[in-house]
């Protein structure tokens, strides 16, 4: 199998297995959902559970955050985390100190209590690996599922295509890069992507869900725009539109691209958060999020599923594309071939 998320394919064979008759189960496994969503009776406990894999030496905080980053695209307010923290032979006491410090530091600047988790030196890695599991809670009349896009729909992205695809390849390819005739200062912007704007689309979902009736949310991640799409159109059982012209690329995440021959479409784009709501409604959440230093664009409108998915670029009116894995780990495979 090629590196990267299991193709939707044999993700919807084995969630088709799953047989849940829990009445306690409010959300459960689907192709594109974020979390999983029990009703505890006074509340809507909300479950993520991701792990962390490339290397990087942030790989702590980055647990946390696209974990709290599942939860948000819920509706709901990250509690609580559990960390497994696997790493190799070689590390040392000091590495594996600044790996907790890490997670312990991220949870903080959220408001997350680190509540438990595993962690061990583990045979046959030569990186660490976190894999966490995040808990919030959610109002039952702010539950906000992928699958909720509602026909007529338009489609919002905020800050921007692909900021995490884009740092990454300029924390693990700067050679690469340079020898492609990539600047140092655009590499270092690039890499700098990470810390600002970030990765945690937390306060995108927070505006989104104070100023407006939202139908859906699902953050930009493995397979970048273009598979965040489908997986909403997937999951609310609905057709689509996006044009090309309103897509916000990086212009960083264009000359890195470009260097190395892949398409930003299709590109890991954690930072970015895909909201799906009222046309009439676009114009307030575009003025809130704004006014906290969040852009924001609309890009598409959800259509009948008879109408197909459908991408208007250059060329004219085509299918949407499809992107069997992301291009990161496309790119990744071919470099270690």
């Amino acid at each position: 199998m090629d590196i990267g998320k299991f193709s939707p394919s044999l993700l919807e064979k084995l969630i088709q297995k799953t047989d849940i008759t829990d009445p306690q189960v409010v959300l459960g496994p689907g192709v594109g959902e974020d979390a999983a969503v029990l009703d505890l009776g006074d509340t809507l406990l909300v479950a993520k559970s991701d792990p962390i894999t490339f290397a990087t030496d942030r790989i702590g905080r980055y647990a946390v955050q696209v974990n709290a980053n599942d939860v948000a695209c819920t509706g709901g307010t990250p509690r609580w985390f559990l960390a497994t923290l696997l790493v190799p032979e070689r590390f040392t006491e000091d590495q594996a100190e600044d790996l907790f410090t890490q997670v312990l530091d991220a949870c903080n600047e959220i408001n997350v209590a680190l509540i438990g988790g595993h962690s061990e030196v583990t045979y046959g890695i030569d990186r660490p690996l976190v894999a966490g599991t995040m808990l919030g809670e959610v109002a039952r009349n702010r539950m906000v599922r992928t699958g909720g896009a509602q026909e007529g729909d338009s489609i919002v992205v905020t800050k921007g295509l692909a900021i995490e695809g884009t740092a990454l390849l300029a924390l693990e390819r700067s050679d690469e890069l340079r020898k492609a005739g990539v600047s140092d200062d655009t590499i270092a912007l690039s890499a700098g992507l990470l810390n600002a704007p970030g990765i945690s689309v937390l306060m995108d979902a927070q505006i989104a869900c104070d100023t407006a009736q939202i139908h859906s949310m699902h953050d930009v991640t493995e397979g970048g725009l273009i598979t965040g799409l489908r997986e909403i159109a997937t999951a609310s059982g609905l057709g689509l539109a996006m044009e090309e012209g309103g897509v916000p690329i990086l212009k960083t995440t264009e000359v890195i691209c470009k260097a190395l021959g892949l398409d930003p479409m299709g590109l890991l784009a954690s930072g970015s958060l895909l909201i799906t709501l009222s046309p009439a409604e676009v114009p307030s959440l575009l003025a809130a999020l704004d006014k906290k230093g969040i852009d924001g664009w609309e890009i598409g409108v959800m259509m009948p599923p008879e109408e197909g998915l459908i991408y208007i670029g250059r060329k004219g009116q085509v299918e949407l594309p499809q992107f069997e894995r992301d291009e990161l780990a496309r790119y990744f495979s071919q470099a270690s071939a």
